[in-house]
């Protein structure tokens, strides 16, 4: 039914329209504790083999929403009522944005992806922390992801992401470092490890007890995948969040500027989880994003090593149910192959 609405309606209309149009409509659900509980108690994963825990942090199902698609954390209850087992706000930057100018977000539906260029648009750390301290109305996993303010000069980069951090941790379970976003000048750059030990130092400092991780481009060079993963082990870092958008247009037929997600970025993220999980599996948890379309991509990145596995681009093309039936159909998969918890699958065959 979904499949039919998006293809002779949504589809139809702007797609920056439609989404705000959707995250207005799941406040308003937010503003139905009855409603948003009932969801919940209908759709949220609930079998025991599907727990997991990661840095200090227990998660209901090992499926999670990405950074990107509630990037104000308006909408944290409602996305958790829908079966998401946690929900990454952001990226949220230290100082409130309006992001880059319109249209900045395009669907490629042949090729089941996004472009976007959105610019960090957001209301700012203060605002999305009084967001996150109200009580919710179902328990929910709630991860930040900040990132660095545009008009914020790249020498006063660190102390903007510590302004950040300081402002939200408390009201996080984990908190992210973006330094891959393509849509935000020079942010890339940070990624340099001489660049980012400071950065990812000063974080953590300011995060305390909030576990930290970082979120890599899938464009880096092998050897720069290698370098990150060593510095963040070696800084204690909880995990490496892989991959964000890619700025590569292989295999669509698009030109516009931006970060693309969705399925042409499946085979490269899942190169850069296995080449992580080889380098530091021992060492880091691994979250794996990009290209995770359906069940068969969560268990793929789930035997690549990844503990955690995130997705956005399949919410747009495949609806509200989508991580309702990811993780059933997970559940029953442990069961039909013997598994007594997704941890008995990570790794196998990496």
């Amino acid at each position: 039914m979904y499949r039919l609405v998006f293809t002779q309606v949504l589809s139809r209309f702007d797609a920056e329209a439609v989404h705000h149009l959707t995250i207005r409509l799941l406040r308003l659900l937010g503003m139905l504790p009855p409603v948003t509980r009932l969801l919940h108690r209908l759709l949220a994963p609930r079998a025991e083999s599907l727990r997991v825990q990661a840095f200090g942090v227990h998660f209901p199902g090992p499926f999670g929403l990405a950074a990107g698609f509630d990037k104000d954390a308006g909408c944290v209850a409602p996305l958790a009522a829908l079966g998401f087992g946690h929900v990454e706000v952001g990226t949220i930057t230290a100082h409130a944005q309006p992001g880059n100018p319109r249209p900045r977000l395009f669907r490629l539906p042949e090729s089941r992806a996004i472009i976007n260029r959105m610019g960090f648009n957001n209301s700012g750390a203060a605002a999305a922390a009084r967001r996150l301290r109200r009580v919710r109305s179902v328990p929910a996993v709630v991860g930040v992801n900040i990132g660095k303010t545009k008009v914020v000069s790249e020498a006063d980069a660190v102390r903007d992401y510590v302004t950040s951090a300081r402002t939200l941790a408390p009201f996080a379970d984990y908190l992210v470092v973006n330094v891959s976003s393509p849509n935000t000048p020079g942010l890339r750059d940070l990624q340099a490890v001489d660049r980012l030990r400071p950065l990812l130092a000063a974080v953590k400092d300011a995060a305390g007890r909030t576990p930290l991780l970082v979120k890599i481009a899938p464009d880096l060079p092998d050897e720069e995948i290698d370098a990150v993963a060593e510095l963040a082990a070696g800084l204690g870092l909880a995990g490496i969040i892989a991959t964000n958008t890619t700025i590569s247009r292989a295999g669509v037929a698009s030109t516009e500027a931006g970060g693309l997600s969705g399925r042409p970025l499946k085979a490269r993220s899942l190169e850069v989880l296995r080449r992580l999980h080889q380098k530091a599996g021992d060492r880091l948890t691994i979250v794996s994003v990009g290209g995770v379309e359906d069940l068969d991509d969560v268990w793929e990145r789930l035997l690549a090593g990844a503990t955690l596995v995130q997705g956005y681009t399949g919410l747009i093309y495949e609806g509200p149910l989508w991580p309702y039936r990811i993780h059933r159909g997970l559940a029953r998969r442990l069961r039909r192959h013997g598994y007594a918890s997704v941890r008995d699958v990570v790794g196998r065959t990496a």
